[in-house]
């Protein structure tokens, strides 16, 4: 009976050694998992940015491209000459009703 409990407790003992091993191999593979995704996050960001940057790039290169008399983009010139004017009556409306 005492060699029995004496089994069982280097039974379990070995399972804990094996527990806490799992345990701390997940942990440092957490560690890692989270430092990766801290790059991948900040990769994202800048790439993020780099498009949105592009995008305006883009955007002013079609513009510039209108205004050099390109006829693909006339009617981009034309839509953007029409917001233009718009804002420009709306702000004339805003400071006739101010008083100004």
């Amino acid at each position: 009976m005492l060699q029995d409990l004496e089994n069982n407790f280097s039974e379990l003992e070995k399972k804990i050694l094996i527990l806490q091993k799992n345990y701390k191999n997940l942990t440092e593979r957490l560690s890692e998992l989270n430092s990766e995704h801290e790059e991948l996050k900040a990769k994202y960001d800048e790439e993020r940015r780099r498009n949105q940057v592009l995008a305006e790039e883009q955007k002013n290169i079609k513009l510039y491209s209108a205004i050099s008399g390109n006829p693909e983009h006339n009617r981009l010139m034309k839509n953007h000459i029409n917001r233009l004017v718009k804002e420009i009556d709306f702000c004339i409306a805003q400071l006739q009703n101010s008083g100004l």
